[in-house]
């Protein structure tokens, strides 16, 4: 950075600091779902079947934050391994629906619970108001970069 150009101060700066935040609870989640054969896409894969079954690849491949084509490979892999279902043809377009088979439930209660207490453990400095401010702003953080950008004006 040159003189005379403003900074970013990263001990305070809030992006830096979610960017952070998020690399530590990607890095625990890791280290819990790994001895289960799992990674954190996997995971985020069938418990968004689980919530919302039927999902299709494009749909899960948005929820779980990566290509369409990065999903096929997982889901013909969960597939393989019993964990889901597609069907054969698409009832309506081309989108097949994908569901859990009792496989995936159990292989997802696990992870769920593990999952949950690596969040427990994140949240354990605050208390429930925090955590439900923290929520708020999250969310007003990403409905804010969400929509069209800002005018430079």
């Amino acid at each position: 950075m040159s003189q005379g150009e403003p900074g970013i101060e990263l001990d305070t700066s809030l992006g830096y600091m979610l960017k952070a935040a998020s690399s530590a609870l990607h890095s625990a989640m890791e280290a819990v779902l790994k001895p289960m054969g799992m990674t954190i896409t996997h995971y985020s894969c069938l418990e968004l079947l689980a919530q919302r079954p039927g999902l299709s690849n494009s749909e899960l491949a948005r929820g779980t934050f990566v290509t369409r084509q990065s999903m096929n490979v997982l889901l013909q892999a969960l597939e393989r391994q019993g964990l889901v279902v597609r069907a054969a043809q698409a009832p309506v377009g081309r989108a097949l629906p994908t569901e859990l088979t009792a496989a995936g439930r159990r292989q997802l209660r696990a992870a769920s619970a593990a999952v949950r207490r690596v969040e427990q453990d994140m949240l354990a400095g605050l208390d429930p108001a925090d955590q439900d401010r923290m929520r708020r702003l999250l969310t007003a953080c990403i409905t804010a970069l969400s929509g069209p950008p800002a005018s430079a004006d």
